[in-house]
């Protein structure tokens, strides 16, 4: 995970030295291991790199890269697979020694279209002028582009910043291929002409199936003196997965819904569907290769590999390196359980949950003493969180989460802690950490003004401020430790988070998944399964990402692994899900027989939850919005109030 930046003028008096001091601050957050700016300086333009790492693999190295013919790298991203990277090497080094090898625009393609991982990069060819810039096809690295209203400059960077002009000016790169710009003719033309490589998949047939999104579309929202064009080469880059499998049923199909939708689900209700041997042969085939991709996902990290021979450090010392966003829910639970599979045994794992502060009800009165008491006792306000950090709990707070607070009793807590004891009942020899993460109304409200509302921008809906609110508190991993015999502070320090998004999205978990099957049948399915994988880039991936990444930690997604996708694809959709069936089966399905294998129990029957509504962050301020109305709450403050800010310590 990196902070990148690139700030690019073509006349001097619009030129600076330096980022403004409120990106930089936001970029150092995601890369707190090293910090380094690089100014490349041409008679008519002039570039300003910027790069902050945060360190995951091989030798520490300093971004932005150089060689010796001025061409320089700024990297955000991990190569799980397609080009070899051996374990003690860094990859970023790795792809830039790559890079400037490539003899044409060809080779570059052919580079990036093996690359398996998650990347956004900037990539300065001194000789030609040109800077080259993308997203991996999913979206799942931020990278986002502001283009002065006068034509004089432009920057490309992870993260944005809050500005006092108006808020859309910050937009995210579309994850549509890669883009080229010569800079050199950009400041004689006085314009600014991206040439894109899409993405495109090319089949056995040799048919191309064009991009998705259209040149008009990337340029809707762009100044009029910048324009997307097609390279005129017509290269591309190739899809990393299969399409979508729009196959249907040649007759109605054998569900084994006789007795299904009449009675509540049970365990046994799955593995019915498991004495059907070609749907249990798929459905290990899906547990290996997501197994892959979970392992890929927590070996790629740096362990305490400095030990005396023959010493192992005592389990209780042991911090976590990976993190899962937990709710208890199917997606969370499967991913811990593959987890569980391949991060050494002597290693914690944290399972970060968060819970939002509900409205108190009304208590009788003669119940005041004890509400008195609990008032007393509270401890999840923002001052306390700070003490959780520190190590510094006090007395009150320790008195308070002993007892269940039912302030703090949310869906996604319950659905946790049972979610907890599935896996310590699989694995007791394993140190798992739940985090009861717990935020009160005035925290929420104070550092999404201070620090969450620029993370979520450009995107702007009440929706978008409930997810990233959440992920922000959750992935902060600020939290508790409550067990029978104690309550201890505790701050997660793991710098790799593992998230399930992606599953609702390919398995129709979502309930307008449903509803297009009820109104259009498997035909409307598949038609919306396809257009939410081909939305997520802009819909989640680069919100969650830069949300995730003000922490210095880096999110990873099983779920969207390039070879998970492709075999899920490759599926026809009624071996995916079966919404003929009840909520806790139906949605998801080939996943809830997957927790059967794993051993799972009650987590494969749960019904999908979405995370606003889990952890009850939506019951905290308005009430009456609906998720596609643009949120006021996100809208840019004026920068006085930043200002106030700037040094706070979360």
């Amino acid at each position: 995970m990196c902070g990148i930046c690139c700030s690019v003028s073509f006349s001097v008096e619009h030129f600076s030295k330096d980022l403004k001091e409120d990106l930089l601050h936001n970029l150092k957050r995601r890369g707190p291991n090293s910090s380094k700016q690089l100014l490349k300086s041409n008679v008519n333009y002039q570039c300003l790199f910027s790069g902050h790492v945060l360190h995951l693999r091989g030798v520490l190295t300093a971004q932005p890269v150089e060689d010796e013919r001025g061409n320089v790298f700024l990297w955000n991203g991990e190569v799980f697979s397609g080009v070899k990277v051996e374990a003690k090497e860094n990859d970023a080094q790795i792809m830039f020694n790559y890079l400037s090898s490539c003899k044409n625009e060809s080779d570059i393609l052919s580079l990036f279209s093996e690359v398996q991982g998650p990347w956004s990069f900037i990539y300065y060819q001194a000789s030609s002028h040109h800077l080259w810039f993308g997203r991996d096809f999913f979206g799942r690295r931020s990278l986002l582009w502001h283009f002065s209203n006068l034509g004089k400059s432009f920057c490309l960077s992870s993260v944005g910043a809050q500005m006092s002009e108006l808020a859309n000016q910050w937009q995210e790169v579309p994850a549509s291929g890669i883009f080229r710009i010569n800079l050199k003719s950009a400041s004689i033309s006085k314009s600014v002409v991206l040439k894109l490589y899409p993405w495109k998949y090319i089949s056995k047939e040799n048919v191309i199936k064009g991009c998705v999104n259209s040149l008009t579309q990337i340029s809707a929202n762009l100044p009029t003196f910048v324009s997307v064009v097609a390279n005129e080469a017509n290269l591309y880059l190739k899809e990393p997965v299969v399409p979508l499998n729009m196959m249907l049923p040649q007759a109605s199909l054998d569900i084994h819904r006789s007795n299904i939708s009449s009675t509540p689900p049970t365990r046994e209700t799955l593995q019915v569907f498991l004495t059907d041997g070609n749907m249990k042969e798929i459905v290990q085939q899906f547990i290996d290769v997501l197994s892959i991709a979970v392992k890929r996902r927590v070996l790629c990290l740096p362990r305490d590999e400095n030990l005396t021979p023959g010493k192992v450090l005592k389990t209780w010392n042991r911090k976590a390196n990976v993190a899962i966003l937990f709710s208890g829910g199917i997606d969370s639970m499967v991913i811990a359980t593959l987890a569980d599979r391949h991060i050494p045994l002597d290693e914690p794992i944290d399972l970060l949950n968060v819970a939002f502060m509900t409205k108190e009800k009304p208590i009788p009165t003669g119940l005041n003493k004890k509400r008195i008491k609990q008032k007393n006792c509270e401890i999840f306000s923002e001052d306390s969180s700070k003490n959780a950090a520190a190590g510094r709990g006090g007395g009150a707070a320790a008195a308070a989460a002993t007892s269940p607070d039912k302030q703090f009793s949310v869906p996604d807590r319950i659905t946790g802690r049972a979610g907890l004891k599935e896996l310590q009942a699989a694995n007791p020899s394993r140190i798992w950490n739940f985090v009861e993460i717990n935020v009160s109304l005035e925290e929420l409200q104070k550092l999404r003004r201070t620090r969450i509302c620029h993370l979520v921008q450009p995107l702007d809906t009440v929706l978008d401020d409930s997810i990233g609110c959440a992920v922000w508190f959750a992935s902060r991993g600020i939290g508790w430790l409550v067990s029978q015999d104690e309550v201890k502070s505790y701050q997660s320090n793991a710098k790799v988070v593992l998230t399930g998004i992606g599953a609702d999205e390919q398995l129709a978990g979502y309930s307008r998944h449903r509803a297009r099957f009820q109104t259009h049948g498997l035909e409307g399915l598949n038609k919306e399964i396809e257009m939410e994988l081909g939305r997520i880039s802009s819909r989640n991936l680069g919100r969650d990402d830069r949300v995730i990444g003000d922490h210095g930690k880096e999110a990873r997604f099983p779920f969207l692994d390039e070879n998970v996708v492709s075999f899920l694809n490759s599926l026809p959709v009624w071996e995916k899900a079966n919404l003929t069936l009840p909520r806790g089966i139906g949605e998801k399905l080939i996943l809830r027989l997957a927790a059967v294998e794993l051993g799972l129990t009650s987590s494969a029957l749960l019904p999908k939850r979405a995370m606003q509504f889990g952890s009850r962050i939506v019951k905290m301020e308005k009430n009456n919005e609906k998720a596609s109305d643009k949120c006021g709450r996100l809208q840019v403050i004026s920068l006085e109030n930043l200002s106030i800010e700037k040094e706070i310590t979360v």
